[in-house]
């Protein structure tokens, strides 16, 4: 992960070389980046892929470890989906390219949320891989993905383009690849005017019963 601090908003960017897996690398950086973020004072976060890959999703290669090891990276994961619904900064994605899986919870988790236009998919592929869809990402989901798409988004596991992305609620804009660093350090710099105590208040209430639901499932995994 790279770090930088720039007119007061953090901008995380991730970059393995691969497909920016979700494994416990990946946990511990941005985990450390939101920490630094929030000591600085920072006034807004960007989370960053590297061009043509957001994020892939977990790491499979975690499971192949074993069920406790697995099991165990699931629940990171889905800890920092909770943390990053409730964060009290404002969190911009700057989604760079393909977003999968966990890539796209991380997104939806975010609260503006921009796509590079380019030949990327966008997509929840449980069902098409025989994956359970648990109750933490089926609040988090229904949250963010509008209701004429919610079946074919979580349940049919569909392909979006980034432009067929905004309309099923993925993201909020798409922009071409080349200004997509320039469009989220614009929206974060605004964002970053507002009122921190009551930027994090809000939000709270404002999401107050997608929290509920995504802590009383992740309870649930203790």
């Amino acid at each position: 992960m790279e770090y930088s601090l720039q007119n007061d908003v953090v901008t995380l960017k991730f970059d393995d070389g691969k497909a920016n897996v979700v494994g416990n690398p990946f946990l511990d950086d941005i985990n450390a980046g939101l920490d630094q973020a929030e000591r600085e004072g920072a006034g807004a976060v960007i989370i960053r892929g590297r061009d043509g890959m957001f994020s892939g999703g977990f790491d499979l290669g975690e499971f192949k470890k074993g069920m406790a090891e697995g099991r165990a990276m699931v629940k990171r994961g889905f800890e920092l989906l909770v943390r990053l619904t409730g964060y009290p900064l404002p969190l911009v994605a700057a989604c760079t390219g393909h977003c999968v899986a966990m890539g796209a919870f991380i997104v939806m988790a975010s609260d503006t949320r921009v796509g590079a236009r380019g030949d990327f998919k966008v997509t929840l592929p449980e069902t098409a891989i025989g994956m359970d869809l648990p109750p933490i990402l089926i609040a988090l989901t229904e949250s963010r993905i509008v209701k004429e798409h919610l079946t074919r988004a979580a349940l049919q596991s569909e392909l979006y383009t980034p432009e067929q992305a905004v309309a099923a609620g993925f993201f909020d804009e798409v922009v071409d690849a080349a200004q997509l660093d320039e469009r989220t350090m614009a929206i974060a710099l605004r964002l970053a005017k507002l009122p921190k105590t009551q930027y994090a208040a809000n939000k709270l209430r404002v999401r107050a019963m997608t929290l509920e639901a995504m802590k009383t499932d992740l309870a649930s995994m203790a």
